[in-house]
């Protein structure tokens, strides 16, 4: 079985699918161990579709119909009406659909996974939130398609998945300038850490708030620190600091019911 983690209030949500996977269930091995869903990351393919089609069908969707991009970091923004594959998977880091059926996943391994839906204009989204795209507005982007297709923000629900926390992130002195640059109040996302001059920054605090500040109706974070929890996910963090070469992807994914 392929465990799968859910928001309460996108789980509430009419006609709407949802999930954050953590690494298990899967086939992989090794550090991919064991439900590693990026072709990128150096895996098997055979596993990697696989584990793909497990994460797809413990959400009762066909698995050639889940759908994801190259993620570059971006604000860019891609609608997806069908199936992708990896060969023509478009380069952006945000996804949105308004066609029942279509699976759209984010692929993370510290960076937030946010999965967005607005149920009664039967739209929904998909963004992938590091530090560089959650700064270039890949939030505010993804609402915007999202708009653009119909939803509006005063019904949407966005949950923020999995990521690294902020006792596990630390970031250097040079961090905090691009942030208070753009928002004077992001002071409060940092704080000092251990090393001299550095600080540790809460990415999914950041994201959630740049959220909350669109008018959404609803915005959650799991709180879930994906560098801690070496059990339950993989972390681009972790594999660094051991200078381990690879790393898995862990899959978020959101759909409309058809």
């Amino acid at each position: 079985m392929t465990p799968v983690l859910t928001d309460p209030r996108l789980a509430r949500l009419d006609g709407v699918i949802h999930g954050f996977f953590t690494r298990e269930g899967g086939v992989s091995e090794g550090v991919f161990g064991s439900l590693n869903a990026g072709f990128g990351a150096g895996d098997d393919p055979d596993r990697v579709a696989e584990n793909r089609a497990l994460a797809a069908r413990a959400l009762g969707a066909a698995p050639e119909r889940l759908a994801t991009g190259r993620q570059v970091h971006s604000a860019e923004v891609a609608v997806i009406d069908g199936a992708v594959g990896p060969s023509g998977a478009p380069r952006a880091d945000g996804f949105v659909t308004a066609r029942p059926g279509v699976l759209i996943g984010i692929l993370s391994a510290d960076c937030a996974p946010v999965l967005l839906a607005d149920a009664e204009a039967r739209v929904v989204g998909a963004a992938h939130a590091g530090w560089r795209g959650a700064l270039a507005g890949i939030a505010e982007a993804t609402v915007a398609a999202m708009e653009r297709l119909g939803a509006r923000r005063a019904r949407m629900v966005a949950a923020v998945g999995p990521c690294i926390g902020k006792d596990s992130y630390d970031v250097g002195p040079e961090f905090p300038g691009p942030f208070l640059a753009d928002d004077p109040g992001a002071g409060r996302f940092f704080a000092p850490a251990p090393r001299a001059g550095n600080f540790r920054f809460d990415l999914e605090g950041y994201v959630a708030a740049r959220l909350r500040r669109l008018g959404l109706a609803g915005v959650a974070g799991l709180g879930l620190n994906t560098c801690a929890l070496e059990d339950r996910f993989f972390s681009y963090r972790r594999a660094v600091l051991r200078r381990e070469a690879h790393y898995g992807r862990a899959l978020s994914a959101i759909a409309l019911a058809e």
